[in-house]
């Protein structure tokens, strides 16, 4: 069966080591499911540390691509980055118009390193070839500074910038904030006929390579698939926002962005769907378990690989509970279903990305035994010494207690319990790789000792 997806070009540089470029470019199309054909406009020596030399292709060799690539194949969107040269710019700027494309120019001047990845005196040409030709331009701070001719220094200050860029002929401005000094956010500033969209992240921990090409790339392969540019604008930040939390440590240098860290979630749904439903049915059908079962219900839920929110850690719906009958689910087996627990399994991933599955229990002295005898790394934590902006926090109180028990510890128990306070339950929740693991991890240990109880 032939299948049909929609095609997008990239116009870029090669990267030798992955992060960047046209190699970025054609993970993140695959990674959102358009066709990627691309077109390289120079080669570089460079990995995570650096770029070390730049050989750009002859003018003649980059036309020929292009040419070539948009005679066969369909193709509406294009997303450029590296051009290197203003003669290289002309040839480019000529096919968005032979041909109607309609452009996500990445205005690269120089790499996140520092080496120009322009030629000397070719910036101006950025100016006069791409940007009135750009259906959406998305420049970072010192590019936008460059392009509207002003220094940026704050969000009024950005708004300004893409209004002057805008007059330049561009159709849309996204101005990256990465660069912008805050505390623990990141605010892309959108700016389309008249309307400005901020788009907020929080500020991660990371020296990223690749992450503007991964985001212009993402903008056109969602426009090709039918969005509107807001919403492609809002999906590609999503996509951005995952590959950035999962950075690849492939190197000594800046960590390449992951952009297929949301594909690899998205294939691997149904596994942990499947995972979670085979572990609350072995809890619901061994007995020797519903006792254990907390008062406010019991919770198992996992992860998926590349877990960054509550949405991407499965659950059931309404946890276990106790009834007369024993043990029952109240609900089925879905993503989102469970606030806190997700929280804790995040928390460890933080540290140890394979801990990807939890559930809690009743606080049981016995059990505690059983499970420290059979070898469980326990640890626990007070309540009572939650700071205000904990304890008054949603969510907040687990990922806090498990925090200290992984810097007392140096890794992530497989334990982790508390004696409750006023209104809230003692609880024992336990740390897993899986969620039917887990339970069979349970189940074995308490069968065990019930059997040596017996003898």
């Amino acid at each position: 069966m032939i299948v049909r997806v929609p095609s997008v070009l990239t116009i870029a540089g090669s990267d030798s080591c992955g992060g960047a470029g046209i190699q970025a470019d054609l993970k993140t199309f695959a990674a959102i499911g358009v066709h990627g054909a691309c077109v390289i406009t120079a080669v570089t020596s460079q990995n995570t540390q650096g770029v070390y030399e730049v050989m750009p292709l002859p003018p003649g060799m980059v036309k020929s691509q292009i040419n070539t690539v948009l005679r066969d194949i369909p193709i509406e969107y294009a997303k450029t980055g590296m051009l290197y040269s203003a003669e290289i710019m002309r040839i480019v700027a000529s096919a968005i118009t032979e041909y109607g494309l309609k452009a996500v120019v990445d205005p690269v001047i120089r790499a996140g390193s520092g080496h120009l990845l322009v030629r000397q005196g070719a910036e101006a040409a950025l100016i006069r070839e791409m940007i009135p030709r750009a259906y959406v331009v998305t420049p970072n701070r010192y590019e936008a500074e460059y392009l509207a001719g002003i220094s940026i220094r704050s969000l009024d200050d950005a708004e300004e910038a893409a209004r002057r860029i805008a007059e330049l002929g561009a159709k849309a401005v996204l101005i990256k904030g990465g660069h912008l000094e805050s505390s623990n956010e990141v605010v892309d500033l959108l700016y389309h006929d008249g309307v400005f969209t901020r788009f907020v992240k929080p500020r991660l921990d990371v020296y990223p390579h690749g992450s503007g090409c991964v985001l212009s790339s993402a903008i056109a392969a969602y426009l090709a698939k039918g969005k509107p540019l807001e919403e492609a604008v809002a999906s590609a930040e999503e996509f951005i926002r995952v590959a950035l939390s999962f950075p690849l440590s492939v190197g000594g240098g800046r960590q390449p962005v992951n952009p297929l860290a949301s594909l690899i979630n998205e294939a691997e749904k149904y596994k942990v769907i499947s995972d979670v439903e085979r572990a609350v049915e072995l809890f619901v059908k061994n007995p020797e378990l519903h006792a254990y079962v907390a008062e406010v219900g019991t919770q198992i839920a996992m992860a998926l690989p590349y877990a960054s929110t509550p949405e991407h850690v499965a659950g059931v719906e309404g946890r276990i509970v106790r009834t007369s009958k024993g043990a029952r689910a109240v609900g089925c087996v879905g993503f989102g279903a469970s606030n806190h627990m997700a929280r804790l399994i995040i928390t460890a991933m933080k540290h140890e990305p394979t801990r990807r599955a939890a559930m809690n229990l009743r606080y049981d002295a016995n059990l505690l035994e059983i499970l420290k005898g059979g070898g469980a790394i326990v640890a626990s934590f007070d309540r009572r010494a939650e700071p205000k902006e904990v304890k008054f926090k949603e969510g907040a109180t687990l990922p806090w207690g498990l925090e200290g028990a992984v810097k007392e510890l140096g890794v992530v128990p497989d334990v982790l319990y508390d004696f409750g306070e006023v209104g809230k339950e003692p609880m024992i929740r336990l740390l897993g790789t899986s969620a039917t693991s887990l339970v069979e991890w349970l189940l074995d240990l308490v069968k065990g000792s019930q059997k040596i109880r017996k003898t």
